[in-house]
């Protein structure tokens, strides 16, 4: 049975404008390749309504879940909240748990819970929070479509709440065999092993030390005994 499937929306227009790096996605990928959940497509989209609402809901009805990293903040162009509601049909405004969260999280910090903090208690109708130990202001879940912050220790924080909750399948495993040849010497008959072992996926990298070229080949699947079998195949490969 294959495994569940996910998609990440990464949302702002610091991304694309190379202002800041994403390390969300390296992160999250990771994490449900623990899990057994395939993370199949990501997108990157700029703080535009129209933009992120039609990406939530192209994904939403292609993947069993979706993440997405950014725009739930204090401030004007955090509008991924508004957005997902939109896509959901779903009323928003500020939610009273939500609020009591923030309340004594500045209150304790001495701090006043202005407007713009409030903008942060702000949940679609029908959807479920997303705990933040890192600073409190929560993400939320509506339907299969997970809202998370894009500060990367949040982000962290927010994914360990929600994974536990999702039903995974079974983790990729991945074995490497380092080759000190250039694709172009590898390329036959490294497709021919691909056909060989056709429920494995078989990858290669190519890389260049002191002149010369090497690619990493990396063999990925569930089953461990069937990678075994297929590393000692391709290490005789191209023992010769």
């Amino acid at each position: 049975m294959p495994n569940p499937t996910a998609a990440m929306l990464v949302i702002g227009d610091e991304i694309l404008s190379g202002r800041t790096r994403d390390a969300n996605m390296h992160y999250l990928a990771g994490q449900l390749t623990e899990i057994g959940i395939d993370l199949k497509e990501v997108r990157v989209v700029s703080d535009d309504r129209d933009a992120i609402v039609a990406a939530v809901k192209a994904l939403s009805v292609r993947y069993a879940d979706v993440f997405t990293s950014g725009g739930i903040g204090p401030t004007h162009d955090d509008i991924t909240a508004d957005c997902i509601a939109a896509a959901f049909g779903a009323h928003i405004d500020v939610r009273d748990d939500a609020r009591a969260l923030l309340q004594a999280h500045y209150d304790r910090s001495g701090q006043e819970l202005n407007e713009a903090r409030l903008r942060m208690a702000r949940i679609p109708d029908g959807a479920d929070l997303i705990d933040n130990p890192v600073s409190t202001a929560p993400g939320f879940s509506l339907g299969n479509v997970h809202v998370m912050a894009g500060v990367p220790s949040v982000f962290k924080a927010m994914v360990a709440s929600v994974l536990p909750k999702l039903t995974g399948g079974a983790p990729l495993l991945s074995r490497t065999l380092r080759l000190m040849k250039g694709e172009g010497d590898i390329a036959g008959p490294l497709g021919q092993f691909a056909q060989d072992f056709p429920d494995l996926s078989v990858g290669s990298y190519p890389f260049q030390k002191d002149g010369v070229y090497g690619s990493n080949v990396v063999v990925r699947g569930s089953d461990a005994a069937a990678l075994d079998t297929a590393m000692a195949a391709l290490e005789a490969t191209f023992a010769a």
